[in-house]
């Protein structure tokens, strides 16, 4: 699901990019900027690199699903499904001369999720079935934050925009319990 959702996004954004710059290749990756060993990774360079850099469960309040089974007289009792926040870090890897172009690619991201900040099943027909919608925040960080956070990525800070992507669901569907459901005694007519 979270591989689904991160690519759903980078390949909408990769492909408003090509649009609004008239490129025939792709500019957005789904990568780590640096390998395990600390080297760069080979397929960043002139790219909006899209990571993973949090997952948060969402803290919506447990309700424990009781459905109806249709045409029976029992009730399914299932798990919650558990409701996540990813935290997608869009960095513009340009260097040397090309960091101005870097500057356009990012400034172009923003703009485009300032549009487009929400991907459903109506607006976005390539969206996994099993995801309903996907939100994205901009998620605002202190330089302290920010210092930290790339810190952890690589040392090196890049021009980047940190979002938020709400209504990642885990569901499994799977069923706890069947319980009877309770009924009242229908009267009886007597004659």
């Amino acid at each position: 699901m979270i591989n689904a959702a991160i690519n759903h996004i980078a390949t909408e954004l990769n492909q408003h990019l090509m649009r609004t710059f008239g490129l025939n290749q792709d500019v957005v990756v789904v990568s780590n900027i640096l390998e395990q060993d600390g080297t760069v990774a080979t397929n960043v360079n002139n790219q909006i690199v899209v990571s993973l850099v949090n997952i948060e469960k969402d803290t919506v309040p447990f309700r424990q699903q009781n459905v109806p089974n249709a045409g029976t007289t029992s009730t399914v009792v299932t798990n919650p499904p558990i409701y996540f926040n990813l935290y997608l870090m869009f960095a513009s890897y340009f260097s040397g001369n090309n960091y101005q172009e870097g500057l356009k690619f990012i400034s172009n991201t923003i703009s485009y999720f300032q549009g487009q900040s929400v991907f459903d099943q109506q607006n976005s027909p390539g969206l996994d079935r099993n995801i309903n919608k996907l939100i994205l925040d901009v998620e605002n960080l202190n330089m302290n934050d920010l210092s930290n956070l790339w810190g952890i990525l690589s040392g090196k800070y890049l021009p980047s925009v940190l979002y938020k992507v709400r209504m990642v669901t885990f569901d499994s569907n799977a069923v706890k319990k069947q319980t009877p459901s309770l009924s009242k005694p229908q009267p009886t007519l007597s004659h």
